[in-house]
């Protein structure tokens, strides 16, 4: 499923070169990695609760999922340092690209009312951020089998040092974004 890699080095390199203007080949945007954040709400109440949710984060992204932990102690969430609070996995090489291409081609348009992802949501270094309300759009989901609805959040991390570089990246990768009333 690497067949996005394949064609970002065989096509969308020197079409990047010509759009973007740039010379350097090494200077050309390319994605250095993918990070999957869960935020567990209910994570201190049901010791459980993290255990399911980390199968499902690692069914979705084909590795196993790491424990965040709470960094401050927080009383009125009834929070201790060092609870368990969510889970994050950071993807990188084949696995990334494979991801990517499952996200464009096959989760995205799972969506119900899916009118494009928004070209706002970039950092300001070229890094694209991307939420999902509920997890059950990844087909490795059994829908039966969801037994709380729980949001996720997707990372894409570029080597681009510019917004619009990083967008001239995904609408390469066929990242399907809203389009701009004027």
């Amino acid at each position: 499923m690497a067949d996005l890699h394949k064609k970002y080095k065989e096509e969308l390199i020197s079409q990047l070169q010509k759009e973007l203007g740039v010379t350097n080949v090494m200077a050309i945007p390319r994605l250095t990695k993918i990070v999957v954040n869960m935020g567990v709400k209910d994570a201190t109440a049901d010791k459980k609760l993290i255990d399911r949710m980390g199968q499902i984060v690692s069914q979705i992204t084909g590795q196993k999922a790491r424990v965040a932990r709470a960094k401050k102690s927080i009383a009125t969430f009834k929070l201790r340092e060092g609870d368990p609070i969510g889970l994050t996995v950071t993807m990188r090489g084949k696995r990334m690209y494979s991801f990517m291409d499952k996200l464009i081609s096959v989760v995205l348009p799972r969506i119900k009312d899916f009118r494009g992802v928004k070209a706002t949501s970039f950092d300001g270094r070229g890094n694209y951020a991307l939420g999902f309300n509920e997890y059950a759009v990844f087909p490795e989901i059994d829908l039966g089998s969801v037994e709380r609805v729980q949001g996720l959040e997707v990372i894409i991390v570029m080597s681009a040092k510019t917004d619009a570089e990083g967008l001239a990246l995904l609408k390469a990768f066929g990242m399907p974004f809203q389009k701009t009333k004027s």
